[in-house]
């Protein structure tokens, strides 16, 4: 599989998996999304927020552009339809760029500050890697949160993407829902 492959794989399974999570968010019962948790942004939405806003700054990056963006936990959009769309309209912006890439382009450089002051480069291919990995790391939060619900688990990992299944849930009996009450 050629670099260029991967990453068109990985767009689109990025795409893929965050359609179904937001599938299985909008399932739960109301307030869940908006319910404190011990997690590390609070919420569900808040989470999800974050996504969308940490792409957007790498989307920034990627085009040499700025962004007004001052913390990682800005809310983008608090309402949960509207961030769905907004999530589904960077995807797709996403696999369209990644669709763009020549094994040129993606060798390229990206030079990049970062919120904390930080400096840095890094090829076109990898900002790409970045950017899906770290929906990776945080949509794994939000399905931690279904177990504090408890809810039944949506199943997005990458071979199920690749088997070309949709709206698997799971209830997985050895994990037991965590009561928790923000102080």
């Amino acid at each position: 599989m050629s670099q260029i492959d991967l990453l068109k794989t990985l767009a689109r399974y990025n795409a893929w998996a965050n359609a179904e999570l937001y599938a299985a968010v909008g399932s739960l019962s109301p307030g869940e999304a908006t319910k404190e948790r011990p997690t590390l942004h609070k919420t569900i939405v808040g989470a999800l927020n974050h996504l969308l806003l940490v792409d957007g700054i790498w989307w920034a990056h990627l085009h040499g552009l700025t962004h007004n963006h001052t913390a990682l936990n800005e809310t983008v959009e608090p309402d949960l339809a509207r961030l769905a769309n907004a999530r589904a309209g960077m995807d797709d912006r996403l696999v369209g760029y990644v669709d763009g890439l020549t094994e040129a382009t993606a060798a390229e450089q990206v030079t990049f500050t970062l919120i904390g002051g930080n400096t840095g480069s890094l090829a076109r291919a990898l900002v790409m890697v970045h950017v899906f990995n770290h929906n990776t790391f945080h949509r794994g939060f939000v399905v931690e949160t279904f177990c504090q619900i408890p809810a039944p688990l949506p199943i997005i990992d990458l071979p199920v993407f690749m088997r070309g299944a949709s709206g698997v849930t799971a209830t997985i009996p050895h994990f037991q829902a965590i009561e928790w009450r923000p102080a």
